[in-house]
């Protein structure tokens, strides 16, 4: 049995956002409904649940073509999520180069995501050729937009004075920024800096806040560095991030 649907329920995509928590399945009529008839952020929206598979049945081939629909029709989270499948392989074959330009193009329009998804290919030379300074003046046009990963790793090249003067006080700032912003790594990488200074207790606070948003790889990481610590309470959280990495696998 079909819902009856208001035509500003169809065109107000806040109410469909909000809509997917309440009736998922309603919802993704709706979201179809609206980029059927051309709704440029239903497009986009209709490609991430169509990737999820929520309240439809999953199709990664068919979320990246409504991203790319999106994207054409000027949907800059669009352009970067259409990057992110040719990325991860997420409905087509695997395609570096094909997502460095989708990165590229939706960076150079200033989405901070795309930003730092592309800095990201360009630290590391895939699907576009290495260039560490573009990578770090990307990511600090990210950071200074208020994007919580991107601020992390603007702490590190600052830290380790890589293709920039090094610059500790800054590189901790942006480690506090980024940790307050929620991402985890920037959480665990100002709690090393916090412990390296003393600052035992605070640096433990923020070892657990990382513990609780970490995935499964940051963890295992983590447990090895924590359990070479010098200080015995630091070290003693390196079980904790271990038992939680084996609940994640469970």
């Amino acid at each position: 049995m079909g819902f009856l649907l208001r035509r500003e329920e169809v065109l107000n995509v806040e109410q469909l956002q909000a809509m997917l928590d309440d009736s998922p399945v309603r919802a993704a009529q709706a979201i179809l409904m609206a980029a059927k008839e051309g709704v440029v952020d239903a497009q986009a929206l209709l490609g991430q649940i169509l990737l999820e598979g929520r309240g439809i049945a999953r199709d990664e081939a068919l979320g990246l073509r409504w991203f790319q629909i999106a994207a054409q029709g000027g949907h800059l989270m669009a352009r970067n999520m259409a990057g992110r499948c040719l990325e991860h392989g997420w409905g087509c074959a695997a395609d570096e180069v094909a997502a460095a330009k989708a990165y590229r193009l939706a960076a150079e329009a200033g989405l901070d995501w795309a930003q730092y998804n592309y800095a990201n290919l360009l630290a590391t030379g895939r699907g576009v050729a290495e260039d560490q300074q573009q990578a770090l003046s990307l990511y600090r046009q990210a950071a200074e937009q208020g994007h919580a990963k991107s601020m992390n790793l603007l702490g590190r090249y600052l830290e380790d004075g890589r293709f920039c003067g090094q610059d500790l006080d800054a590189a901790v700032d942006w480690y506090r920024r980024s940790a307050e912003g929620g991402d985890f790594r920037g959480q665990f990488s100002y709690a090393a800096v916090l412990a390296d200074r003393g600052q035992v207790d605070v640096a433990l606070e923020w070892l657990r806040e990382a513990l609780a948003g970490g995935n499964l790889k940051f963890l295992r990481t983590a447990q090895k560095a924590l359990a070479a610590a010098n200080d015995p309470q630091i070290r003693a959280m390196a079980e904790a991030y271990e038992a939680r990495a084996t609940q994640l696998t469970l």
